[in-house]
């Protein structure tokens, strides 16, 4: 019998195998794979972004999906204690943009082949092809796992780190929720996160700006009274679906969000072509520019302010006529053309399939988890981490910190869980 079974070879699962093993227990690693870390081997563009620098409060405020959860976790490992960690193992990481690190070598396999080596030199016994069928519990307590090939291994405490259901080749099939549901879990809806969005206006599905990048811009999903309920700063790209970049990822899961408040399918995006300026500053700033240049056409000056393959949709919705110069600008026409400068709108209608999505949104419920050490509070002996758990978080390093930190609180309170039953 082994004192910890660790089904998942992720982000989550090797952590706990780390610190299961540290703390004395004799621990065996099952994935169904043939490898592991191969989702982590794919990370931040295949650099593997192993976490974020940023200050606890607002590290967790980059994880929108429960992050708050997290703050008893991080007692046992955060992301400075992460940086530590892999220091230790001889990775040197440096910081890039908005605190994210990464190994200096910029490869993934760095940090996969450490943490492999790692549990490998604690004595972990690890078991590849080995899928698990279901879990054997006896109502009061976890006993072990049965296998597909009909074989049971006996275990004290078992911990779930199978990942949620995005990027599924990586064997994140969501394999953990149902055996979570026999132990009497809720599951909560799944959705894609961190995933394009989808738009069916007609001059997306006619290509009219597929490929056209945005830069620094602010995007924001609006609520059905016409408020923000969440914008971002940075780069987007139209798509010949929809949009996608760095904003339009970090949005997607508030579509949802929205969707689900409302129950109405489609959703209502702003772009801000200039987040830097107040409506009144850019109205003065334009004005300026029409008044010396009065005799041109608008849409030749507009060049100046709008990317030239958005100015016919721009000058259609201001419905301003191609040869209309500022000399014979109707009364509040330039305040118009600046709000759509500001605020130029279009309908998402969805997003992109869970299959294409960074990260998986909903899972366990975290209200049956005991955060301080990620123990069921339905079944003495099993214990979650990782992507199952109700757990997401931008891109940038902060669901791996939230994979690690789970991982490692998982794992150490399983390897303790070990004294109460014996």
């Amino acid at each position: 019998m082994y004192d910890v079974i660790v089904i998942g070879g992720g982000s989550a699962g090797l952590m706990a195998c780390v610190a299961a093993a540290e703390h004395g227990a004799s621990v065996i690693l099952l994935d169904k794979g043939d490898q592991l870390g191969r989702k982590l081997g794919i990370s931040g563009g295949g650099r593997c972004n192993v976490t974020n620098a940023k200050e606890t409060d607002e590290l967790i405020r980059h994880i929108p999906g429960n992050g708050r959860f997290l703050y008893s976790s991080f007692q046992n490992l955060d992301n400075q204690g992460i940086m530590r960690f892999f220091e230790n193992l001889g990775i040197a990481l440096k910081e890039e943009d908005n605190g994210r690190m990464f190994p200096v070598t910029d490869k993934a396999k760095t940090v996969v082949d450490a943490l492999v080596g790692k549990i490998v030199s604690l004595g972990v016994e690890i078991r590849t092809k080995e899928p698990v069928k279901e879990l054997i519990q006896n109502g009061q307590q976890v006993q072990g796992v049965k296998l597909i090939s009909g074989k049971t291994i006996l275990g004290r405490s078992v911990i779930i780190a199978t990942g949620g259901k995005s990027v599924p080749q990586t064997g994140s099939t969501g394999d953990g929720y149902p055996w979570a549901e026999a132990a009497g879990h809720t599951i909560t809806e799944l959705y894609p996160t961190e995933v394009p969005i989808v738009s069916g206006e007609s001059w997306i599905q006619s290509k009219e700006l597929q490929g056209l990048s945005l830069r620094d811009i602010a995007l924001s999903v609006v609520d059905a009274k016409g408020k923000p309920v969440i914008s971002h700063r940075g780069d987007m790209i139209f798509t010949h679906f929809g949009v996608s970049g760095p904003v339009a990822l970090r949005c997607s899961q508030f579509i949802r969000k929205v969707q689900m408040k409302t129950g109405n399918p489609q959703v209502i995006m702003s772009i801000d072509l200039f987040p830097e300026l107040s409506a009144g500053t850019l109205e003065a700033q334009v004005q300026q520019v029409l008044e010396e240049e009065s005799r041109k056409a608008v849409k030749n000056i507009l060049k100046t302010w709008v990317p030239e393959r958005m100015i016919p949709l721009m000058m259609k919705r201001a419905e301003i006529s191609d040869d209309l110069t500022f000399h014979h600008f109707p009364k509040g026409m330039l305040s118009h053309l600046v709000g759509l400068m500001k605020a130029f709108t279009f309908r998402a209608d969805g997003t992109r399939s869970l299959k294409e999505a960074f990260v998986t949104g909903g899972g366990i419920h975290l209200k049956e988890i005991y955060p301080k050490t990620m123990e069921s509070k339905l079944l003495p002996g099993l214990f979650f981490c990782g992507e199952v758990l109700d757990i997401h978080g931008y891109t940038g390093g902060y669901n791996i910190t939230a994979a690690f930190s789970t991982g490692y609180t998982a794992g150490k309170h399983a390897a303790e869980y070990r004294h109460a039953t014996s």
